[in-house]
Parts: C-alpha cells; sequence; structure tokens
C-alpha cells in the first residue's frame, strides 16, 4: 500500500458494516459498467408499479441519488440516536422490497435527510434486476475479487436478496482495503474500480446530519465531516472506515458502543508527528503490547458452591409457549465433566421444524465458546455468522444466571435469569436494547 497508513483496531471479524461498503460501491460499479445509466434514473422503472401501494407523484419522482443520499422521501422511522421502529416492522414483513416500495411519502424527494434502511434494500434489489445475480455475488466478482477479499458474507431477505441496510461481514484488513481504494480515487493495482467523480462527491458531502452531531454531513450513503478533511463508511455500533486523504492514512475500528466521530477524527490527526517512520521506541512498543494482552484477557467472574438442584435440573427438557424470544425448548446438562445446553427455537414458517443447537457453558467463571453457527433465536440476526459463548452461575439455591455473548456481533452480552421451581421454570431475558422479556416453561416429554 505505498507509503500511505491503514490502521486497524479491534476484535478479528467485524458486526455487520455498513451501507456504504457495499451498496454504494456496487451502485458505483454498475454505473460505471453502463448498467445503470444514470444516478438520476427513476426508481420505480425498476419495478411494477401496479402491484405498489400509495403510487403518487411524489413517489413516481423518487431517484437513485435520492436512494444513495437518504432523501427519498418515503415515510420511515430509524434515527440513528432513537428506536427503528420502521426497521423492526420491515425485519417481520414476508417481502422486504415490497414493504418499502408501499410506504406513504413524508416529503418530496430530495427535501429531507432522512436515514432508511429501506433506502438501500432497494438499490440492492435494483442491482440484482439489472445484473442477474445476487449483490453479493455481483460484488465477489466487480469488486471484493479484484480487491483480494474472501473472507466475506451477506445477509439476505425472504427473498435472497442480499441485505442493503447491514448485515455484511468483513475482517478489518479486508474494511482497510476498502478504505484505501477511496484513498486512492477508486484505483487500486492500476485499475480504476470506481468513477472517481462520485469519490470526489463523498469527500465533500453537503446533506446536514444535526442533530446527530454538529459537523456530520452526508452524501453517496457515506459519512463526512468537512471541517475535519474526513470521510467514512460507518456501519452498526460504529464500525468505521475513516478516511483522512490530507494525511493519507486509512483508519479502521471495530467494537462496539457509540462514540463522537469528530472527538475520533481529532485524535487520529492528532497523533500523525511526521510524514516519514518515526524512530523505533522499544519501551513503548512494549507498554502497547502489555495493555493489549491485558484487555484481551479474560477476566473470570466469582462463582460459588453448585447447590443440590443443578444435578435435580440437569438433562431435563423444559418446554415453552410461543414467545418473543423464539424459545421452543432449553435444556441444561450441568454434572456432565462438559457442562453444555441444548435448545430449540420456532421456526418462523410454522410448517417447518426449527433450528436446534448446543453449546458448552463455562461454569468456573469463564465464556466458553461454541461452533462458528448462522443461526440464532432473534429473526434479525438470522442468518448473521456467529459464534456464542457462554457462563453461568448459581446466584441462589434455584436461580442460575446465564451470560450469551454473541460473538462477532458487537453486543454486549444477554444475560437469561432461570428461576426454578419444582417442574416449572421462568426464564428473564435481558437483552441489549430490549426490554426485559420473561417466559415460563415447565417440563415435559
Amino acid at each position: 500500500m505505498d507509503r500511505s497508513l491503514a490502521l486497524t483496531v479491534g476484535q478479528a471479524r467485524t458486526t455487520p458494516q455498513s451501507k456504504s461498503d457495499g451498496i454504494h460501491l456496487e451502485s458505483l460499479i454498475a454505473f460505471k459498467d453502463g448498467l445503470l445509466d444514470s444516478p438520476n434514473h427513476r426508481v420505480l422503472d425498476f419495478f411494477d408499479r401496479r402491484s405498489i401501494a400509495n403510487v403518487d407523484d411524489k413517489k413516481e419522482a423518487i431517484t437513485v441519488q435520492n436512494l444513495l443520499d437518504m432523501t427519498s422521501g418515503l415515510e420511515w422511522t430509524e434515527p440513528l440516536n432513537g428506536r427503528p421502529d420502521s426497521l423492526f416492522e420491515w425485519e417481520r414483513s414476508p417481502d422486504w422490497v415490497k414493504f418499502i416500495l408501499d410506504r406513504p411519502m413524508s416529503s418530496a424527494p430530495g427535501d429531507a435527510f432522512n436515514y432508511n434502511s429501506g433506502n438501500t434494500h432497494l438499490l440492492s434489489a435494483i442491482i440484482t434486476k439489472l445484473t442477474g445475480m445476487s449483490t453479493l455475488e455481483y460484488a465477489k466478482a466487480k469488486l471484493f475479487g479484484p480487491l483480494g477479499i474472501n473472507d466475506v458474507s451477506w445477509r439476505r431477505d425472504p427473498q435472497g436478496i442480499s441485505n442493503g441496510g447491514y448485515g455484511l461481514y468483513l475482517q478489518p484488513r479486508d474494511m482497510a482495503k476498502v478504505g484505501y481504494l477511496y484513498l486512492r480515487d477508486g484505483s487500486w493495482e492500476g485499475k480504476q474500480l470506481l468513477p472517481p467523480a462520485w469519490i470526489d462527491r463523498v469527500s465533500h458531502a453537503t446533506l446536514n446530519m444535526t442533530p446527530l452531531e454538529l459537523g456530520l454531513r452526508y452524501s453517496n450513503l457515506f459519512w463526512a465531516l468537512p471541517d475535519e478533511h474526513v470521510y467514512m463508511a460507518v456501519g452498526h455500533h460504529r464500525q468505521v472506515i475513516m478516511i483522512f486523504p490530507d494525511l493519507d492514512i486509512v483508519v479502521v475500528t471495530t467494537g462496539r458502543g457509540s462514540f463522537r466521530l469528530g472527538e475520533l477524527a481529532d485524535f487520529i490527526s492528532s497523533s500523525v508527528k511526521s510524514d516519514t517512520a518515526l524512530p523505533t521506541d522499544p519501551a513503548s512498543a512494549n507498554l502497547l503490547a502489555n495493555k493489549m494482552r491485558d484487555v484481551s484477557t479474560e477476566k473470570p467472574t466469582e462463582v460459588g458452591a453448585n447447590p443440590e438442584m443443578a444435578a435435580i435440573i440437569s438433562g431435563k427438557m423444559y418446554r415453552f409457549p410461543p414467545n418473543p424470544i423464539n424459545v421452543k425448548s432449553l435444556s441444561l446438562i450441568l454434572t456432565d465433566p462438559q457442562p453444555h445446553y441444548d435448545m430449540e427455537a420456532y421456526a418462523r414458517d410454522t410448517t417447518k421444524a426449527g433450528s436446534r443447537f448446543a453449546g458448552p457453558i463455562g461454569l468456573d467463571g469463564l465464556y466458553r465458546k461454541g461452533e462458528p453457527t448462522h443461526h440464532g433465536f432473534g429473526e434479525r440476526l438470522e442468518g448473521a455468522p456467529r459464534v456464542n459463548a457462554v457462563k453461568g452461575i448459581w446466584q441462589d439455591d434455584h436461580t442460575f444466571v446465564i451470560d450469551r455473548l454473541v460473538l462477532g456481533l458487537g453486543q454486549p452480552p444477554e444475560r437469561w435469569t432461570l428461576t426454578f421451581g419444582g417442574e416449572k421454570l421462568n426464564v428473564r431475558a435481558d437483552i441489549p436494547e430490549r426490554p426485559e422479556i420473561s417466559i415460563d416453561g415447565e417440563t415435559g416429554e
């Protein structure tokens, strides 16, 4: 990567990356390849108008550029600092594209910025129609392949369309390659993969994103801080590809949580001391290595002795009526040399069997990791690659507390509090970003 710096910070596998990484790039390539004649092409031309609800002059006027800029005018509630009600409703619908297209209009296209994952999913559907292949397959052929990116997955909607809103998984180093492609105005190893003019539009974004953060602007699915001379792809829980053209730097962060992007940009900019390599500093390098080793080493929680209840409930199967967390059955095997759980989820399609999966439980205060899977209890993250890490402790003689950490999603752990009484089991699930859920089950053959 010649003299520029690509810095990655975070875990080995990203959580769902931003819309910017995938859909924006594939839209650019479709335009460059002549498949998309113009970003001003009207969106409804790609779909059957006769099956779309609430069609009016405003909806007819939506263009591809409006989708790229989040200015479609479609009625949608997905605030970046609040509850995304439309997103949840969309994910529960049987046909995601139809759900988006049927939305009424809240404003004229181009009038107002409104963050909307439905916009980018329509872009994915359009790419699929233009290319005859999924957006993921098109990306592999036109983008990921040339960049040497092989470890990639992308979630799909019920019709098999790559999820334009989120759900693209990349390694941090591969995220840095995408950033480097932008840093070099769309050129990679002498080949022009992206149109430079479109990248220039991103770096000079003008759409105001206030009140999310003062100074933030938006264009072509990218976020920008024009006063800082920085633009970026921003994903779930601040998975970020940050590009500093003036400093010749690309920075990638993964992890979880929220922080001010301007503050991160300031930290990085102020850390640049020279445009050439600095003298080696073994003492500081060793200090950094020790700090990284410390934060990456799991600290065990305190555990006590197992009560008699552990042996009583071990191996019993508890069954649950339909519930918000889709748990159909649960069994804990705690007296085995390798403690583990066995769970079954309700299927979204009631004519099919639910998913069954098992995994180890750490009873010594440390997590135990299961095998990689693409399945879970929540429909929203179904298809997302993850590893479940689980540990449990007895809170008292009747209460077993399970902490479940889903690696690869960048979320804090879930806490499941299991209270046993006779043949009955109450489960209270404290899941991040959701209200606590309580369900009741009982043993049954």
